[in-house]
């Protein structure tokens, strides 16, 4: 084989890498992508533009945004992961035969390895895409440093260089000063010194912000001061590839035969690839899709997924209820899944960024409009690195306008129109403002018009299934409160209370039948639990301590 890679080969393996990633993220993992989106809100303003390059690693943040804001479409946000992917291993391989020009074209595939490696980091959900791209913009201008001033005698445009990268890419400069030590040797042992001084200079700037945070970078991960360990390694592995092209290329190494690089190389990539793929948590993603479903409304999908698996929380619980009821099938078949207990249906507050979601779009469908406006200000308030959401700015909006709320929802609709993906939504919301006859007319705010609280109260967790009661009395037709109702004392094991309103039931519910899932606890009940078939005896034994 000749040493030179040919063309084709190195443009097969790149366009396979960018296939197979753009497949793994639209086909497999759309979710985690959605997931991504829904926790920024990119807008289209100079002012927004200024917010976030005036911090260290900021111009890589506003780069990385403006692609994440693509993420709304699964298959072009799969597409743009794959250029980041795909960029990330033509650059490590140009950066490699800059050092070694005459590389065996089988070392092309160690330079597949970075992109796995970044595939394994980025299977942490908190990890953001400014990572990579900041990444890049270092790599790319190590290459153009070590084409365009190669053999300077002191590299002077360094001098620019280094700080400039510092506060446009953050902390991984570091990786631009070991490349340039690999480059140039002894001529660049000052960048060290220079980058340091930057970096305390810039944190001279940066007072609001903790010293490590800056050291660590301010908009690499989600939650502020923490790191993942690729994030490290990462770069050290792309410097060491460059490093042992250069000691191959001086020492005129090329001792090992082709066949011999190619099965370590492929061996060393399917270990990767092996870890990479195992990486991404069963469970934690599981969820990630139940909520990205619920946001679809794709409920016969949900449904469908918690037969074959389902995660057993209160998260997974409130989906599968959720959709369970929009089909109408929870009265019938609501214990043949799992449920956690009383918050099997709707959770208690929980203050993070996630837990809340499904809680939140339950209140929302049920009508209760102030209960799911305050949930998702408190989610939207909770998002750990201070960005806001359009998914959930989207829904307070809607919370607005049924309430009659217009110009306080008017301001959020401002936001929204400063975005690509939210605009015409928010354009087409804006016709409805000061028109109420419109809102009656609507197929989704009209409704809930009819059906929510008509006046506000304060009421306790611990008496939501009275909540649900009184939502549905107030509106008899609101049959979804009903059915919530009546679950909710079911999953309390008020037994007096669910007998008692069986004849709402029979007259309001609206089946030719009685449920199933009733029929079942009221075998459950008559036998005092001893039916060993009954899928409510079952639940009732799991609560009790029991098999």
């Amino acid at each position: 084989m000749e040493k030179n890679v040919t063309i084709y080969w190195k443009y097969g393996v790149s366009v396979l890498l960018g296939v197979l990633i753009f497949l793994f993220w639209w086909l497999i993992y759309p979710h985690a992508l959605s997931y991504q989106e829904q926790y920024q809100l990119f807008l289209l303003t100079g002012d927004y533009f200024l917010e976030r390059i005036s911090v260290a690693g900021g111009l890589a943040d506003y780069v990385s945004e403006f692609f994440v804001q693509f993420y709304y479409v699964s298959w072009i946000g799969a597409l743009l992961l794959a250029l980041v992917y795909v960029a990330l291993q033509c650059v490590t391989w140009s950066l490699m035969r800059q050092q070694w020009r005459t590389v065996p074209s089988t070392w092309l595939l160690l330079s597949v390895v970075p992109p796995v490696l970044l595939l394994w980091l980025m299977s942490d959900e908190s990890v953001l895409l400014s990572y990579p791209v900041a990444l890049l913009l270092v790599l790319l201008m190590a290459l153009v440093a070590g084409r365009c001033w190669k053999g300077s005698r002191w590299s002077w445009p360094d001098v620019l260089v280094v700080p400039l990268l510092d506060w446009c890419a953050g902390p991984v400069a570091w990786t631009y000063v070991a490349l340039r030590l690999v480059q140039s040797g002894k001529k660049a042992l000052w960048l060290p010194l220079l980058l340091l001084l930057t970096q305390y200079v810039t944190s001279l700037f940066l007072l609001q912000w903790p010293l490590k945070m800056i050291g660590l970078g301010i908009n690499y991960y989600r939650i502020p001061m923490h790191y993942h360990w690729i994030m490290a390694v990462l770069p050290m592995v792309v410097v060491l590839l460059v490093a042992v092209s250069c000691w191959m290329r001086r020492s005129r190494f090329n001792s090992l035969k082709s066949w011999h690089t190619i099965v370590m190389a492929v061996s060393l990539l399917l270990v990767l690839a092996y870890m990479a793929i195992t990486s991404f948590d069963r469970e934690k993603y599981e969820l990630i899709r139940q909520d990205y479903l619920v946001r679809q409304e794709r409920w016969k999908e949900l449904i469908d997924r918690a037969e074959v698996y389902q995660v057993k929380n209160a998260f997974s619980c409130n989906c599968v209820n959720l959709a369970l009821a929009m089909e109408r099938r929870l009265a019938d078949g609501m214990f043949d899944y799992y449920q956690s207990g009383e918050d099997a249906l709707i959770m208690p507050m929980i203050r993070d960024l996630t837990s809340n979601i499904p809680t939140a779009e339950v209140f929302w469908r049920l009508g209760m409009i102030n209960s799911a406006r305050r949930y998702m200000s408190d989610l939207q308030e909770s998002i750990l690195n201070a960005r806001k959401s359009g998914r959930f700015t989207k829904r307070i909006v809607e919370c607005l306008i049924v309430n009659g709320q217009y110009q306080l929802a008017a301001k959020h609709l401002a936001l929204l129109k400063n975005t690509l993906f939210y605009r015409s939504w928010a354009q087409e919301a804006e016709q409805l403002l000061y028109r109420d006859g419109k809102v009656d007319q609507h197929p989704v705010y009209g409704k809930l018009r009819q059906i929510r609280f008509k006046n506000d109260f304060l009421y306790n967790y611990d008496e939501i299934d009275k909540m649900l009661g009184l939502l549905f009395v107030d509106n008899p037709k609101n049959t979804m409160a009903l059915d919530y109702f009546m679950g909710e004392m079911l999953l309390k094991g008020n037994i007096q209370g669910f007998m008692q309103y069986m004849s709402w039931v029979q007259q309001y519910g609206g089946y030719q039948y009685m449920p199933r899932g009733y029929q079942d606890a009221v075998k459950c009940i008559q036998s005092q639990g001893r039916d060993e078939s009954s899928a409510y005896g079952k639940y009732v034994r799991k609560m009790m301590g029991g098999n």
